[in-house]
């Protein structure tokens, strides 16, 4: 990879237990919101100990005289970072693998990482090597000291492992946005033989794992979280124990099937790699290969007591909303060209919670909960302390973003199923909210959209489309049902208000406006991507045309401003409102610009979607599902 990421993914398994490093490997290990998940990485080579990972090379933070490994490159996959160092005796290589396969269920579930560690002599010498990780308590409370952590050998066939967890457990005790978890436990493990074990470091409790490397070993890491989201008051498991799978099974078949999964991994990412250098540049194909591990690792797959698969996402870096409708609708693109029923996954709580007496709208809510506890909507909803519902706030509420939003992404499933089963159980709510589209959808009132950080609009055009492409959806699914007369008079409303938007949206320029009434101002178009997916031609070439060509002149070195307002933009967006263009030239042109965007920013932190596209420094938002967003292209013939 020639892109010098923000942040460099180390285990990224779900939005407890996903690592990363700032900077350089070598600085201190984080959890994704940059609280510290203190990780060490160790090599003894002939009994003289280096760092490799997480040292931070703070004086007060490490033994005297330990030096650090020379880092010779860092590299990163789909699935899979590459850290090569040296010193003068040995090169040392490791390979972290979180193999969250978005095309495999089980693997999307289960949460064990690996590191393959090997070594190789430079001095033409003999060498005893061994490799030792150590992982403070704050990988199993919510801040050191709260609480005591205790560690435990475990009995694994095949492996030598070690437990570590909160002595006080309290399952599903909190929840919000910036926490971490302080139930469950953490395991460590080597396969074959080695040391495991607890100590202590920096005035940390800490479990220990490490192996001789015997030209290599590898490790394992693994979170058992036992119960994992509260769904309307039942706490579930993950899918990975529902057929009563243990954790210490889970580790054994994950050590024995690690070259299996390997390779199946690594194709995968290839796949991606070639898809995306076809059909945009290697630029963008890189920009997949950072975001894949963590959109996959901002989610839970679960199993609600009727065996309906939950794919419960976390509203990060926000207020940690949990299933939120306009953070799956930019997701999206990675599952519907993957794995589509986890998209239906996400889309199962909103169902449930729409039918539900607290929801009293004609319209589609904005989330199902507070991360991991997903009860009903939290947005602009006041509780009561037993968690029933006060009051719920109109003015806070997104209607025509989230009707739009869900009628589009049960008819972009229905496409690529080539059927409409899934929204038929649940069509007379989506005829509900496509009534809202149309009553409320032509000239939208002042409300707030997916873009509520940028305020509220009155008379937003992009809002506009999007409820035009929702009444379209609405129509192709009625298509797939059998009911062309709705259809048709579905479809030909949404040409209707098509038809009506170019002639009230226009600016001289051959763009079109943010707002109806504000001439000569711009925004990104992404809602239109669905008229390029469906072909159903809503929007004339000229519409795109023009769009494509006032981005270009917005454009800054970091990417296209979200709209006229300010110097901000956001990545899916922008990657959205690329694909409009058919000319490759133009899609890279802007994409690059993304790119170059992650590759000069000083903000370490995982991908952020909101940034300054003038100065590549992060307005808000990291480590957030919507980078999915970025698959779109592939999407597109």
């Amino acid at each position: 990879m020639k892109m010098r990421p923000p942040a460099t993914p180390i285990i990224n398994i779900d939005p407890y237990f996903s690592v990363w490093t700032e900077k350089s490997v070598l600085e201190n290990t984080v959890h994704w919101t940059g609280k510290p998940n203190t990780i060490r990485g160790r090599v003894f080579v002939d009994s003289t100990e280096y760092h490799f990972l997480g040292q931070n090379n703070r004086p007060w933070d490490k033994l005297p005289g330990t030096p650090d490994m020379e880092i010779e490159s860092t590299d990163c996959d789909a699935y899979s970072t590459y850290i090569t160092c040296k010193n003068e005796a040995i090169r040392l290589k490791l390979q972290f693998t979180s193999p969250t396969l978005v095309t495999d269920l089980y693997l999307a579930s289960r949460p064990v990482a690996y590191c393959k560690a090997s070594f190789e002599s430079l001095d033409g010498k003999e060498h005893t090597v061994s490799v030792k990780f150590v992982f403070s308590e704050e990988l199993v409370l919510e801040h050191k000291g709260e609480g005591r952590a205790i560690a435990d050998p475990v009995e694994i066939d095949g492996l030598t492992a070690v437990k570590m967890g909160n002595g006080s457990q309290k399952v599903l005790n909190r929840s919000g946005d910036d926490i971490r978890i302080d139930w469950g436990y953490l395991y460590l493990a080597v396969k074959g033989e080695g040391k495991a074990g607890h100590t202590v470091f920096n005035d940390m409790y800490a479990a220990a794992v490490e192996a001789d490397l015997k030209n290599e070993a590898l490790f394992l890491f693994a979170y058992d979280d036992i119960e994992s989201i509260q769904y309307f008051g039942e706490n579930l498991k993950a899918y990975w124990k529902k057929d009563g799978k243990t954790i210490e099974e889970a580790l054994a078949e994950a050590a024995s099937d690690y070259e299996i999964t390997l390779s199946r991994c690594q194709k995968f990412s290839d796949m991606i790699k070639a898809e995306a250098e076809e059909k945009g540049s290697e630029k963008y194909a890189e920009l997949l290969m950072l975001s894949l591990r963590q959109v996959m690792a901002a989610h839970k797959l679960v199993v609600d007591n009727e065996g309906n698969n939950l794919y419960i996402s976390k509203e990060c870096h926000s207020n940690g909303c949990a299933a939120t409708v306009d953070v799956t609708y930019p997701s999206a693109p990675l599952f519907l060209l993957y794995n589509v029923e986890l998209l239906k996954g996400m889309l199962r709580p909103v169902m449930r919670y729409a039918a539900t007496d607290e929801w009293t709208f004609d319209f589609a809510p904005h989330d199902v909960g507070q991360y991991p506890l997903v009860n009903g909507q939290v947005y602009w909803v006041d509780r009561n302390p037993d968690g029933s519902c006060k009051k719920i706030h109109f003015k806070g509420q997104m209607p025509v973003e989230e009707c739009g939003n869900m009628i589009i992404l049960f008819a972009a499933i229905a496409d690529v199923e080539g059927n409409a089963d899934f929204a038929k159980p649940y069509l007379d709510t989506i005829k509900l909210w496509k009534e809202y589209l149309i009553e409320y959808g032509f000239d939208p009132a002042d409300q707030l959209c997916t873009d509520d950080f940028a305020g509220r609009l009155t008379h937003n055009v992009n809002l506009a489309v999007k409820a035009i492409m929702g009444i379209a959806g609405y129509a192709r699914l009625l298509k797939m049902l059998g009911d062309d007369a709705e259809s048709e008079k579905a479809m030909a409303k949404a040409k209707e208000y098509a038809d009506s938007l170019i002639v009230r949206a226009a600016n001289a320029d051959g763009s079109f406006r943010l707002t109806f009434d504000k001439e000569g101002t711009f925004s990104l178009k992404y809602n239109a991507i669905w008229d390029k997916l469906w072909k159903t031609k809503l929007f004339p070439e000229s519409f795109y045309k023009g769009e494509i060509e006032r981005y270009k002149k917005e454009l800054m070195p970091y990417g296209v401003p979200l709209d006229s307002r300010e110097t901000f933009t956001k990545s899916d967006w922008l990657v959205w409102a690329a694909s409009l263009s058919d000319n490759k030239e133009d899609f890279n042109l802007l994409t690059d610009s993304l790119w170059s965007a992650y590759n000069s920013m000083r903000t370490y932190v995982p991908m952020t979607d909101w940034y300054f596209a003038d100065i590549a420094q992060m307005r808000g938002f990291r480590h957030r599902t919507v980078q999915g967003g970025l698959f779109i292209k592939l999407m597109l013939d």
